[in-house]
């Protein structure tokens, strides 16, 4: 513990060396409040003695200057004085003191006074190490939900495109939001829809979301019917969630006509037809399971069909609409909600929305709230222009030494070049996401041999993420290569990351089985639902993307 002593009097300086040094404190003597600054900015101190009257800068000049120096740290000041009056202990107090000595001076007292100054300051540096710690693992986990928040908004918003069909309100109750609403066009013109609300809300239950928007747009551009696409989402969610993770669902094809709707209904609230005043027409209820809970051949494949005119619109919603509570613990319910779609002439979702907080009171939202109306409207054929691609094929090879893999942001900068070819760009966001999961896990397993297994501890993120930090500092060697392929005849890019460590394939083949239900190694198992193939070479440090740009 190092005690900074500035005092114009040398005796009084001597007198307080000798003193602490005593108590086995190591001092450091200054003259004024100028001396101590100069100090304070080269050595590390841990308390200051100051006196108040000294040349140059007097201690009333110098200790708010010293508080600033030292921070967010606890940085105390004890006065050193003879004053007695109150002015002049408010004074100190006001200009950052933290407590008074009186000359002559008393060993005891100032003995006392240290240590318990001491003890506050010790864990001042503790709290604040602590801050810095946590400071950087809420950065690092913002960047990667950044990251996962840009490839969610990119994959699955397509609200610009159907606003004549739809209106839809998405308020998710964290970042990530648990519900999902896709919309598309089938070639044939019908209008297809998927509201789905999986288990629990933020980016846990978010994570279904990539393989079953893909898939949904895969299988409309195709012009398949909604029990079509119900089944192949329950064949994939089965196989990639956990067992106590599925995904409620209401899959809705309205025809090119606008005059017939086809629903495929699976444990969300019930469905209403409505009319221009809000009167129901008609009630849906769930004929199925949640996707991701029966096998294959235990699924039904039953579908809903009604005869609509342009009138009446459908209204779908998940269970955070009904089961919003007041503060009284009541649910806003079903009842509620009929009455509410009646309140006025061809409601909005925004106007129902704010009946739920009108009656929740406006507390804390509970829960994903995602609700949508299908307008009952005649569509086109779309003729959309198939997306024109560079004949010309290429390769393009990329090394990342351990200068860039420590503090640049390489997969982003190649998949901006690689977007710049024609039609490429259409793919960017599974391109981005391909890369940046298979580039991670070359730098923390590859090079730099952390094992993920620490996450699954107590408190593992935040000590992996100290490991990678700590790691990345020392970094003295390495190297990535990305090599990318277009084959313009195939339709195809290969990608092939290699770093220069022991691999990390065994982690792999040890979790493959796990699905979501550990906190990591999610990341592989999306990769094999969006490219076309996935394999590493026999070392584990050598991983090889197809992805398929048809």
């Amino acid at each position: 513990m190092r005690v900074l002593v500035v005092d114009d009097q040398p005796l009084n300086c001597i007198l307080l060396k000798t003193m602490l040094e005593q108590q086995h404190y190591e001092v450091v003597i200054a003259n004024d409040g100028a001396q101590a600054l100069e100090i304070l900015s080269k050595s590390e101190i841990d308390i200051v003695l100051l006196d108040v009257i000294m040349p140059v800068m007097n201690g009333f000049e110098a200790a708010p200057k010293i508080k600033d120096f030292a921070g967010d740290v606890y940085m105390p000041i004890i006065f050193i004085t003879t004053l007695e009056d109150h002015t002049s202990f408010e004074k100190c107090l006001a200009v950052g003191g933290d407590d008074f000595i009186h000359k002559p001076f008393d060993k005891v007292i100032l003995s006392a006074k240290i240590r318990a100054h001491a003890r506050t300051r010790r864990l001042s540096l503790e709290a604040n190490q602590q801050k810095k710690q946590l400071e950087y693992h809420y950065n690092q986990i913002e960047r990667e939900h950044e990251i996962v928040e840009h490839i969610f908004s990119n994959a699955l918003d397509q609200s610009s495109k159907y606003q004549e069909y739809c209106d839809y309100h998405l308020s998710p109750a964290s970042m990530f939001n648990g519900d999902m609403f896709l919309m598309a066009k089938s070639p044939m013109g019908g209008f297809y829809c998927l509201l789905g609300d999986f288990t629990g809300h933020g980016l846990a239950a978010a994570v279904g979301a990539l393989p079953a928007s893909r898939i949904f747009y895969a299988m409309v551009s195709k012009g398949m019917a909604v029990n079509d696409i119900a089944y192949e989402l329950n064949q994939v969610l089965n196989s990639l969630l956990p067992s106590n993770m599925f995904c409620a669902a209401a899959i809705v094809e309205l025809s090119e006509s606008g005059k017939s709707l086809s629903v495929w209904l699976g444990g969300l609230p019930d469905l209403y037809l409505i009319n221009e005043a809000g009167d129901v027409v008609e009630t849906l209820e769930s004929q199925h399971m949640a996707l991701g809970i029966l096998d294959s051949d235990e699924f039904e494949r039953n579908t809903i069909h009604l005869e609509v005119d342009t009138s009446q619109r459908l209204l779908m919603a998940t269970d955070g609409i009904i089961e919003t509570e007041n503060k009284q613990g009541e649910m806003f319910g079903e009842q509620r909600l009929i009455q509410a779609l009646k309140s006025t002439s061809h409601v909005s979702t925004e106007r129902i929305v704010q009946h739920t907080q009108r009656f929740s009171e406006h507390s804390a939202q509970q829960d994903d709230l995602s609700i949508a109306i299908i307008n009952c409207l005649p569509g086109k054929v779309i003729a959309k222009p198939p997306v024109e691609y560079s004949s010309l094929p290429f390769e393009l090879g990329v090394n990342i030494d351990e200068k860039n893999i420590a503090s640049a942001d390489p997969i982003l900068e190649l998949v901006d070049v690689l977007s710049k070819v024609k039609g490429i760009g259409e793919h960017r966001s599974n391109i981005f996401l391909l890369l940046s999961e298979a580039y991670n896990n070359a730098v923390d397993h590859g090079v730099l041999g952390l094992d993920s297994d620490i996450k699954n501890k107590e408190d593992g993120f935040f000590e992996f993420y100290q490991l990678r930090a700590s790691a990345l500092d020392k970094l003295q060697s390495a190297l990535i290569e990305v090599n990318v392929k277009y084959s313009p005849q195939a339709g195809t890019l290969n990608f092939s990351i290699s770093d220069f460590g022991e691999g990390f394939r065994p982690k792999l083949n040890q979790n493959q089985d796990t699905g979501l239900q550990q906190e990591h190694g999610r990341g592989l198992r999306l990769l094999k639902e969006i490219a076309k193939e996935v394999y590493f070479n026999s070392s584990g440090n050598e991983v090889t993307i197809i992805y398929s740009l048809q």
